[in-house]
């Protein structure tokens, strides 16, 4: 009875450089989300003139919905 110390040569085995190929893959993974974390909280939210406008044109639209075809107020 032999014990194999070694695997045969047909065998693939991903040993030491695949364990580090992956545990790299995750250290940059780690660094460049926390980049992009960094670069999130720097974009500035929509200006207040934007919103203003949005609802403004909201209004209009309701408004709009409150008169008939012809220029009647529905009733």
């Amino acid at each position: 009875m032999t014990l194999a110390s070694s695997p045969a040569a047909s065998q693939v085995v991903p040993g030491i450089l695949g364990f580090l190929v992956v545990a790299g893959m995750g250290i940059v993974l780690y660094f460049l989300l926390r980049s992009m974390n960094k670069q999130l909280r720097k974009v500035v939210p929509d200006p207040r003139w934007k919103e203003e406008a949005r609802q403004n044109q909201e209004q209009a639209q309701e408004e709009q919905q409150d008169y008939s075809t012809n220029g009647t107020a529905k009733t």
